[in-house]
């Protein structure tokens, strides 16, 4: 597991759409996610904000991505973050 404080400052993007997002999930359901969650996550918070705003922000965008399960994790995030 990286280091939480690390974490913390990758999801600081600079957007606050993005931060809120991010920060949401690092802070709710980080700690209880399962490895491959975790792995996901820090996958995701090595892609660009532009792509991070359209897979978060833009109805079906991560459908784009070829990585079944990043599509399904933001999917996740997506509908955790909306509710």
């Amino acid at each position: 597991m990286q280091n939480i404080n690390r974490l913390r400052w990758q999801c600081r993007r600079g957007v606050k759409e993005l931060d809120a997002v991010l920060c949401a999930y690092l802070e709710n359901d980080y700690a209880t996610a399962t490895v491959d969650e975790q792995g996901l996550f820090i996958e995701l918070l090595a892609l660009e904000d532009d792509l991070l705003l359209a897979y978060f922000f833009t109805h079906h965008s991560a459908d784009t991505h070829p990585d079944t399960a990043l599509k399904q994790f933001i999917e996740n995030i997506r509908t955790a973050f909306v509710a």
